[in-house]
């Protein structure tokens, strides 16, 4: 048996949980799930490509790590979780910093994506080492450089790395040093 994912109500409540091999389809119920950006303390940004065999965005380069909590498992253990299992690293910090971020988004084959999906910053000190049946390659890059692609139309991305890049830079220009959002702006479902 697979995961199970947590579904939502439109006010982030929880609606109930279905099992991850079937939510993603032409007609994806709302559900929870999470972005994280991980950094090195030079202010490095670990970007990641998907792997091919994935449902949703084979192939495509996004943010370092998404994943979605399993019922009951605070956001800051399911990043954990994911970036364990997905990179092979831990994060020496991790930071909650778009805690309503929401989108939707549809593949050309029609499979769809609708997700209340906190993001998180993350700062590792390890080497990491890809799991090949989640993360296809990875390298750090400039943050700033990144960013300037992605606005700029430039560098193709996961179509929630390229909204998500658009809140982010809002923050600031030094990814180490925005300001960390408070718990009680998550969806009520990801709340503590």
């Amino acid at each position: 048996m697979s995961e199970a994912v947590v579904l939502l109500h439109e006010d982030g409540r929880q609606a109930g949980t279905l099992d991850k091999l079937t939510v993603h389809s032409r007609q994806t119920p709302l559900h929870l799930a999470f972005s994280c950006y991980v950094f090195n303390e030079e202010g490095e940004f670990l970007l990641t490509r998907r792997a091919w065999g994935k449902a949703t965005w084979p192939g495509s380069w996004t943010n370092s790590c998404c994943g979605h909590p399993l019922p009951g498992e605070p956001i800051g253990s399911a990043v954990a979780r994911r970036l364990r299992d997905e990179l092979g690293i831990s994060a020496g910090r991790t930071d909650l910093v778009l805690p309503s971020f929401r989108y939707r988004a549809r593949m050309a084959s029609g499979i769809a994506e609708n997700e209340m999906c906190p993001v998180l910053r993350a700062v590792t000190h390890d080497t990491p080492a890809p799991a090949p049946a989640e993360v296809a390659e990875a390298r750090w890059v400039s943050w700033e450089r990144f960013t300037r692609d992605v606005i700029q139309g430039r560098a193709a991305v996961s179509p929630w790395c390229r909204l998500q890049v658009r809140e982010l830079v809002k923050s600031g220009a030094e990814p180490l040093a925005w300001p960390v959002a408070p718990a009680g702006d998550l969806p009520p479902a990801a709340r503590p």
